[in-house]
């Protein structure tokens, strides 16, 4: 279950698309993710979620990222996230080994 708060709201049942404009807060506590936006599109059809104008993304672990456009698409769990122009995309993650790798001793 996904939670949209926004200033505006609308839907359209024949394409699919809801669309939340203004102060747009999204909580999907299945994965443990919160994000704003100036404005979120999400094609039902196409399971993709467009977030765009001042994205953040925060997940519970503190990672973070932060673009003025994000795709998501939720089937492939993939992302692309775009930067304002002239500014980059900046993200804040942890790093963590595959489950297969090795761990490694510190290197004295």
């Amino acid at each position: 279950m996904v939670t949209i708060e926004s200033d505006r709201q609308q839907a359209d049942n024949r394409t699919g698309i809801v669309t939340a404009i203004g102060n747009v807060r999204i909580v999907y506590p299945d994965r443990h993710m919160t994000a704003t936006a100036r404005q979120a599109q999400y094609f039902a059809k196409e399971g993709r979620l467009v977030l765009s104008g001042d994205v953040l993304v925060v997940d519970a672990d503190g990672q973070r990222i932060r673009a003025e456009r994000l795709v998501y698409m939720l089937n492939s769990e993939r992302l692309q996230a775009d930067p304002a122009s002239g500014h980059q995309v900046v993200s804040r993650i942890r790093l963590q080994p595959s489950a297969g790798a090795q761990s490694r001793p510190p290197m004295p």
